[in-house]
């Protein structure tokens, strides 16, 4: 995949079914949370970076997981950090399949901290305090899909 923003197609990664294809958006952020005020704002941040934001709540992201591997994953948290929770196993999923830390995953928080110090799931990478502002995520949206 040489040219910025192909699309490549693969088998479904998380059925292992064959017959149905699995999307790979390098240069596309799934952007997911139940505030549609949050998704919109940062999906403007991300847009700014010069990739195509997906906007969802946690209920569609979940389908969208099954057709599409994004280039980086932006979870809104909530007031308890635990508003995405339904997505760890399917995020889990995908990184095994892959056999690295891919697709890489943040976490918008109204705490500060690593996620090893808040006890947050393992495929949590990077943890970005609210309120959410484009010198806080563009910097590690940008770091996260150029590695």
């Amino acid at each position: 995949m040489s040219n910025e923003g192909e699309i490549a197609k693969y088998p479904n990664l998380v059925t292992q079914d064959s017959s149905t294809e699995t999307t790979r958006g390098p240069s596309q952020v799934l952007v997911v949370g139940k505030s549609p005020i949050n998704r919109v704002v940062v999906s403007k941040i991300v847009e700014r970076s010069g990739l195509k934001p997906i906007s969802e709540s946690p209920d569609m992201a979940a389908k969208t997981l099954r057709t599409l591997v994004p280039g980086v994953i932006v979870l809104d948290g909530g007031a308890d950090n635990k508003d995405c929770d339904t997505l760890m196993s399917g995020i889990e999923t995908l990184r095994r399949v892959s056999g690295k830390s891919f697709p890489p995953v943040i976490l918008l928080s109204t705490k500060t901290g690593t996620p090893e110090s808040l006890g947050l799931s393992n495929v949590i990478d990077v943890v970005v305090a609210k309120p959410i502002t484009p010198e806080r995520l563009q910097p590690v949206i940008d770091r996260l899909i150029s590695r």
